[in-house]
């Protein structure tokens, strides 16, 4: 079994932002090959914060092309996931970056 590295990257943009002031829902784009339920509980070890419930989508790599050679290389699919907290709890760092 090979070991995969769990990359947690917040989505920052006036949408996210603004769902995160208002709903309380945030969102992170993740690497392929990971559930809900391992990054949900990665989020709350680290974050120290109680998830209610997730959702998520997939986010297709873009093609992109190399002139020289003619090839077209296609970037990696990540995996965009978002996350309602429990009443009361947020998640500072995510708005500061």
């Amino acid at each position: 079994m090979e070991n995969k590295v769990m990359k947690i990257k917040p989505v920052i943009s006036e949408k996210t932002y603004a769902a995160a002031n208002a709903l309380n829902k945030y969102t992170f784009l993740v690497t392929r090959g990971f559930n809900k339920i391992e990054v949900g509980k990665a989020i709350e070890a680290k974050y120290k914060v109680n998830i209610v419930s997730s959702n998520s989508t997939v986010r297709p790599g873009k093609e992109k092309r190399d002139w020289k050679t003619y090839r077209t290389k296609r970037k990696p699919d990540m995996v965009k996931m978002t996350f309602t907290l429990k009443k009361g709890d947020k998640i500072d760092e995510f708005l500061k970056n």
